[in-house]
């Protein structure tokens, strides 16, 4: 059965973690949501490689963070904030991705 992120998850955000890099954060509603989507496994940097359009090599981080029920992903950015082409100077438009991601639970 195809499970939203969406449906579990409380908050789903990005944000710059300096000019070369994005952070994106999952906060579960609950720590059993969180506990069992996170033994599932599915987040991956692979996965999130293809979720951004990235080569797999950007993704430099996936930490569970438990005192939060919360997963942060950082990656690096195609441009550099505020460079030309940037379409989002302050990073905090990229979590749309996650937003649409469902998984097997």
């Amino acid at each position: 059965m195809k499970t939203k992120l969406t449906d579990i998850a409380r908050v789903i955000r990005s944000k710059n973690s300096g000019p070369f890099e994005l952070t994106l954060d999952v906060m579960f509603k609950s720590r059993a949501e969180f506990d069992a989507f996170r033994a599932l496994g599915v987040l991956t940097p692979k996965l999130v490689a293809g979720l951004y359009g990235v080569p797999e090599s950007y993704i430099l981080k996936i930490l569970y963070f438990e005192p939060a029920n919360a997963v942060k992903m950082t990656l690096r950015r195609p441009l550099p904030s505020g460079a030309p082409g940037d379409s989002d100077i302050y990073g905090a438009q990229q979590h749309a991705p996650l937003m649409a991601f469902e998984f097997e639970a």
